[in-house]
Order: structure tokens, then sequence, then C-alpha cells
């Protein structure tokens, strides 16, 4: 992705060499994005039909949360990817959801209010009829490994100096900076800037240019994973929606490609062992006598004190990571290369943009972190030690407390998040739909006030399963694309 978007910005201005090891494994079963995917492909100018089919693609239309709440009639939600097209059906859930924040008895839950939940229901994909004039926003499941081969294709083809080497030693000059790299078949690679893609082992950034790793594991407990595949249904539906399914001491994701389902389970290693958690994930899979290999993860959460240091930038798991729940990594890494291209398109690498660049995306991971943290600090399960610790856990920022405290005390949740904005990467609208999607609302109901303007949700459900006829099968469309 780095070499892509630099070498697509940057074009004539520079020599980009890309060195890649055969030996060190892809980790590859993130297989998610957010909607910030599509402009990543809209920007490098390469269509659906030509990179969706090379990399099993599928559309995701939003990610269901099931069994995070045990509250009743929220034992489930969806979050939703929403665009201005349903501005309507946002006021009437904000006007539900504030009303009942507020002790008043009426239909809050953001299932009804959104066109996308009722298309990963009905299964459809997210293209409307162009006659329609309602736009959706949506984004991918993937074959990471695929969109790596895509992405390089389309790279060296730009330029881009593709070589496949081990690189054993990175070089400092006196200053700090750093001068080459040494690979075990081409030696010495001399460079003015380096982008660091090493993995959670932060080859460059860390080992060498000594950044300190600011980790989350005191707000986020989850630090391991473990992954397998399994075959899609044989009656020729394909999902269109990522489940994020709570479970004993974590959460289990379940993703829908065009040849497979990409599964697994993130946990904490403080609760649950590497057996325990494969046990686990082989039951609810069904697959416990089956011979298919469960891949096993290591996962360091948290972020780097900076992630430009020198003339060095860390990209993805080098720079930080936040837990897969909402499938951020690979937005984290689009956001990093714009900021750093917009500085370096402006031809100054000064200390000051440098400082400013870091700050920028350190809101990102630490906003990314706040709503991630929510998740946990909502869930209202008992039934294991992990749930009540993540409940009752109080590291949390002052930031999350104030959104907290503010929609529990029926307070200007849209006020309190306009306050925040320099610190907020989701949109008011997930913060709703999380508030009121896990239930978190006062246990004794009264009946609204005949002033009070509150929309009829069945109305807002009759008009989504309305606009079903405007959106084909998800089979059909992703099977048809670069066909015609």
């Amino acid at each position: 992705m780095a070499a892509a978007l630099m070498a697509n910005t940057l074009r004539e201005k520079a020599e980009i060499t890309l060195i890649e090891s055969k030996q060190i494994g892809i980790i590859g079963v993130g297989e998610g994005s957010t909607p910030k995917m599509r402009r990543l492909f809209d920007k490098l100018g390469i269509p659906e039909s030509i990179w969706m089919p090379k990399c099993n693609a599928t559309y995701k239309c939003g990610i269901r949360f099931p069994d995070w709440s045990t509250r009743k009639g929220f034992k489930s939600y969806y979050h939703p990817f929403f665009s201005s097209s349903d501005d309507s059906s946002v006021r009437a859930f904000y006007q539900n959801a504030t009303i009942r924040s507020k002790s008043f008895d009426v239909h809050a839950h953001p299932d009804s209010f959104f066109v996308s939940n009722f298309l990963a229901k009905n299964m459809r994909a997210p293209l409307p009829e162009q006659s329609s004039n309602y736009e959706t926003d949506y984004a991918y499941h993937f074959d990471a490994v695929g969109i790596g081969q895509v992405l390089k294709e389309y790279s060296t083809k730009l330029g881009v100096t593709h070589i496949e080497d081990t690189v054993q030693e990175v070089l400092q000059g006196e200053d700090g900076q750093i001068t080459a790299v040494r690979s075990e078949k081409v030696g010495e690679t001399k460079a003015d800037f380096f982008v660091d893609c090493t993995g959670f082992s932060s080859q460059i950034i860390c080992k060498k240019l000594n950044v300190p790793f600011i980790s989350y594991k005191n707000m986020l407990f989850n630090d391991r994973a473990v992954a397998m595949p399994t075959p899609l249904p044989e009656d020729g539906q394909l999902p269109c929606q990522t489940i994020s399914k709570a479970a004993s001491s974590g959460w289990i994701w379940n993703i829908p490609l065009k040849n497979r389902f990409g599964n697994g389970y993130v946990y904490s290693s403080d609760f649950l062992d590497e057996s325990q958690a494969e046990k686990e994930l082989r039951k609810y899979l069904g697959t416990e006598g089956s011979e298919t290999e469960a891949r096993h993860l290591k996962m360091r959460v948290g972020r780097l004190s900076h992630c430009w240091e020198k003339n060095c930038l860390a990209v993805g798991l080098s720079q930080g990571f936040i837990e897969p729940l909402e499938a951020t990594a690979l937005m984290v890494v689009q956001d990093t290369v714009e900021i750093f291209l917009e500085n370096f398109v402006r031809g100054d690498l000064s200390n000051t943009y440098k400082d400013q660049a870091n700050e920028k995306v350190n809101l990102i991971f630490d906003g990314i972190k706040n709503y991630i943290v929510t998740h946990y600090k909502l869930n209202s399960r008992s039934d294991t030690d992990y749930w009540i610790a993540n409940r009752e856990n109080e590291n949390i920022s002052d930031e999350l407390k104030a959104i907290i405290n503010t929609w529990d005390k029926g307070g200007d949740l849209l006020g309190e998040l306009k306050s925040q904005a320099a610190t907020q990467v989701y949109s008011p609208t997930s913060w709703y739909c999380i508030l009121a999607g896990m239930g978190r609302f006062p246990r004794s109901l009264k009946k609204p006030k005949k002033k009070f303007e509150v929309y009829n949700h069945k109305e807002s459900v009759h008009y989504c399963e309305q606009m079903m006829d405007l959106f084909p099968d998800h089979h059909s469309a992703v099977h048809n694309l670069g066909n015609s």
C-alpha cells in the first residue's frame, strides 16, 4: 500500500525500491476493511472489476455484533456504513435514541433505521440502480495476500523496483540517519528515506532508532488470535457483513470471501490459553474433528510514541496495531502514508511538519482505541471473569469517560462529540449506534410526552425493506464482476 500510494503521488519525483522477503510469512488473516479502502482504489484508478476477482473479494455493508450485550431487545446490533442518502434516517435515529437516553420508552435500536442493515440481512450487494439516486457507502472483504499481489503489479508498472531478498542489517550514519540496508543477495541498498514495514518486530524504527512503544494492554486485554478457514454454504448464498460474536474470553470473527469463510478468535492470554481458544473456536465452527490447520498469532496492541523519526516512516504493524474488531489496520496505513505524502509533496521534511504528521497519526490511533474500548466497557455479560474485568476496567481515557457520562445523564452527546472533534475518528452516528445498539439506556422507562417528536420505527423498516428492490443479489454481483 505504501509503495502504491507513493508511486502514484510522486510519479517521476522519486525512485522507490521495495525489498520483500520470501522467508518471512504474511499474516494475511485481516481480510476486512473500512470504506476508506474504496478511496484507495479510486485514487489508484484500479476498478473493482479488476482487483476484486483477483482477491476473492466480496462487498462489506457493515459489522454485526451478537452477544456483547445481555439486555433484552439489544442482544445483537449492527454497525452500518451510511452515506448522505441516509440523512433522514440518521436524524430519526438520533431523535429516538436521545429521547430514550432521557428515560422515555421509545424504539431506539439502530437496526431499524439503516438501509445497510437490511442489505446485510437480505444478502444484497450495496450497488443501487443508477436511476435511484441513492448512494451507499461500503467496504470489502478480501484475501490480503491477493491485495498485496495486485498492489505489487500496480507499483512495478509505475516504476517501483521490487527486490526479493531478506534484510540482515540496517546501517546508520554518524548523525543517526539511516543510510542503507544490507540484504543477503543484493548487499547494500542506499536511500534518502526509508519506510519500515517490518511488522511487529519494527526493525528500523524501534530496534535501530529506539522509538518507544506505548502499550494499550491496560485498556485492551486481547493479545492473541487463532484463525482458520471454513467452506461457504452450498445454498449459493453469500453474506455481505462481518460478524464479530462475543465468546468466553474475546470475540470470534466470521468474514465471507468469494471462495471461503475466514474465521478467527481474538482473545486475551490472561484468561485463556492457546489450546482452549482453538477448542472453543472449533466447537463454534463445528470443526472439532477436522484436520484444517489453525494458525496461532500473537498481537502487540498499542502504538509507537511517533511513527516518523529522522528519515524513517513506520507503516502497518511496525507503527502499531489496535486489535481487529472494527477492521481499522489498513485504514491507518492509508492515513499514515497520505499524511506523510502531504508533507513530502510540499517539499518540506522539516521537524515542524514531521511533528504535525506524528501528532495527526497519534490522534487517529488514540481515537480508534477509544471507540474499540467502548465495546468492552459497555458489555453487560457476567458469565466469565474476562467480561466482568473489561466492564469494570477504569483504565479508559478522559475523552471516553466524558462521552459515556454525557450519554448516561441524557446530556448533549452531539455537543460533547463536537468539543472532542480533534480526537474523533468515528462519526457521531457510529457513537450513537454503539451506545444505543448495546442497550445503554436507563432501565426504568416512562411514557414519552406528547410534545416529543418520536419517529415511528415501523415506517423506517418499511422504507428500508422497499429499498431492497433497488439492489442486486450479492452472490450474483460478486460472481459477475469482470464479466461485463
